[in-house]
């Protein structure tokens, strides 16, 4: 039985806090009506405390995951932890409770709903992620490579892996406007950190060409005769459109001749065949 339940947690937001307030409610019996990162604290009649965050418990904590739950629920936790599942904090702590009790086959009871929110939401995590590894336009500004993303899920620290892998070597920034983040790389080194407001300056002359050169490819290989825009947004879904280059109507306004290819919406209206002055040789 657990002491209290009238409780509510508050944490630093990170990971390793949540694996705190876990520590906490195992140690101390208690069953949190919530559990809330201290910036989304509201006022309320009910005893709030907050758990600060100590790398011995919750190293602890993350210890004893792959212990007794298995590596892969180590994984799910994990993503789940960057979705956007409403209260997953108190969803992870169902969940690892119950994994403490029912050991590495927790992944198996699919019919809890206990165990099938978090997996889902994981599952969720994962294919955004993937997905965006395609989907992310980059564009140069002043030798950095810079590209907005509007994700559901927190996915920069999985698509920082990759493109840390992909681009060793470049310095790039990848800004997220749905959650208010930023992932820059350079020298090697990899960061995540808040970014309330980021306005990128206009394109120049040479960045603008390629990326009118990029989507006058993209409208090119299109094939007139399987154009199937159902299909497109099954394996493209609309809302990653906003951020991908090719759907910008200001890369069709001049120069490159327009194709008569149906890849985007609407047909770009046709324009003349007249590069632009100064511009690649």
């Amino acid at each position: 039985m657990y002491h209290r339940t009238n409780i509510i947690y508050y944490y630093d937001g990170s990971f390793e806090g949540l694996l705190c307030c876990v520590f906490r409610a195992v140690y101390e019996r208690e069953d949190p009506m919530s559990i809330t990162p201290e910036q989304q604290a509201q006022p309320t009649l009910l005893e709030t405390v907050f758990v600060d965050t100590e790398q011995d418990k919750a190293q602890r904590v993350l210890n004893s995951i792959p212990a007794k739950l298995g590596r892969d629920a180590l994984r799910i936790i994990k993503l789940c932890f960057l979705s956007d599942l409403q209260d997953k904090e108190i969803a992870l702590l169902a969940f690892l409770r119950l994994g403490y009790q029912v050991g590495p086959q927790i992944l198996k009871m699919l019919t809890d709903e206990r165990v099938y929110d978090v997996v889902i939401a994981a599952r969720a995590v994962s294919n955004e992620a993937h997905l965006l590894k395609g989907f992310t336009r980059f564009s140069q500004y002043g030798g950095t490579l810079v590209a907005e993303i509007e994700p559901r899920c927190q996915v920069l620290p999985i698509l920082g892996k990759h493109f840390c892998a992909r681009m060793p070597g470049e310095s790039f920034l990848i800004l997220d406007r749905t959650h208010h983040m930023a992932l820059a790389h350079s020298g090697g080194q990899c960061t995540i950190v808040p970014m309330e407001q980021a306005q990128l300056p206009p394109p120049d002359r040479r960045e603008q060409f390629y990326r009118q050169l990029w989507t006058r490819f993209y409208d090119t290989i299109a094939i007139e005769g399987r154009y199937n825009p159902q299909c497109r947004r099954n394996h493209m879904p609309k809302r990653f459109w906003n951020t991908m280059t090719e759907f910008q109507e200001e890369n069709r306004s001049w120069a490159l001749p327009q194709h008569s290819g149906r890849n985007s919406e609407k047909n770009p209206p046709k324009t003349p065949c007249v590069l632009p002055p100064n511009k690649v040789q």
